[in-house]
Order: C-alpha cells, then sequence, then structure tokens
C-alpha cells in the first residue's frame, strides 16, 4: 500500500531511499497549468525519481522531470520542500520496505511545451491542469503541503 505506513514485521530490515521531483508550471492563454502525469499504479501525481551519486537535488528532480513528462526544456523557479513516504517496491526491490525522502521543486516550462509522458520512465500518461483542479486531480493526500506551497508561490510572484 503506498503512502500508508505498511506493517512492518519485527525488526525487518528498511532500505532508506533519496528522489527529487518536479512540479511543472505552463503560462497559457492567460492561464496557469501544472504538468500531472499517471505513474505506475494508475494514479495521478507529479514526476521524481531517484538521486544519482553526486547529483545535487535540483539536477535530479530537473532530469527526472524533462525524462519522464517528455519536457525540452525548464527553468527552475523555487524549492518546495520534501515528503516521506514508506511503501514495499512492487519493482526492483520485490517486496522490501522502503523509506523514501521526496525533494520537490516548482519549475516553468514555456507556454508552447507538449508533454510526451515515457512509459519506460514510468509515466504512463500526462496532462495539463488548470491549478485551481490540481489539488483535487492529485491522487496523493501526502502532496498537498507541496502543492499549496507551489500555488502560493504562484499567486505571490506572477
Amino acid at each position: 500500500m503506498l503512502n500508508k505506513k505498511p506493517k512492518i514485521t519485527h525488526r525487518e530490515p528498511v532500505e532508506q531511499e533519496e528522489s527529487a521531483g518536479g512540479i511543472v508550471l505552463k503560462r497559457s492563454k492567460n492561464r496557469f497549468l501544472i504538468a500531472m502525469m499517471k505513474d505506475s499504479y494508475g494514479k495521478w501525481t507529479f514526476p521524481k525519481g531517484h538521486v544519482e551519486q553526486g547529483e545535487e537535488l535540483e539536477e535530479a528532480a530537473a532530469r527526472e522531470t524533462l525524462e519522464e513528462l517528455g519536457l525540452e526544456q525548464i527553468r527552475l523557479l523555487e524549492e518546495l520542500g520534501q515528503i516521506d513516504i514508506w511503501f514495499r517496491d512492487q519493482f526492483s526491490k520485490r517486496g522490501k520496505l522502503i523509506h523514501k525522502d521526496i525533494h520537490f521543486f516548482l519549475f516553468e516550462t514555456p507556454g508552447n511545451a507538449n508533454l510526451h509522458p515515457d512509459p519506460k520512465e514510468h509515466a504512463l500518461d500526462a496532462k495539463w491542469v488548470p491549478i485551481n483542479s490540481v489539488m483535487k486531480q492529485s491522487s496523493y493526500p501526502d502532496m498537498i503541503p507541496i502543492l499549496k506551497r507551489a500555488l502560493i508561490f504562484i499567486k505571490e510572484n506572477f
């Protein structure tokens, strides 16, 4: 079960991971849109992935965001904070208990940018969502504080 602390057996080993991801803003025809993607669990969320050795958090977030959404260009606007999640890996680690810290950043892309999700990057679909609908569209409740920070930054700076 994703995002709720899974049942843990006595002294079960936990693997710690660190990821980074992005919330992408686009201004188009006098409105603001946010990029969302459908993940491997069939839920609407935001791009993220592992931080590679020697990579800064912002670099990892930008790389993962570009790869998963198929965007050509993004510009860093703001650091949004981090969440931590517990889950059992269904892919490479076959049921192993994972505790992951995920750092999120706000990016902007040009108004004419199109999304090209990459299923090889676990992005099954992608869409642009009006900012006033993004909270309702997000499938993961632990993203609410990150989304609130993004929306506050957008309202205060644009």
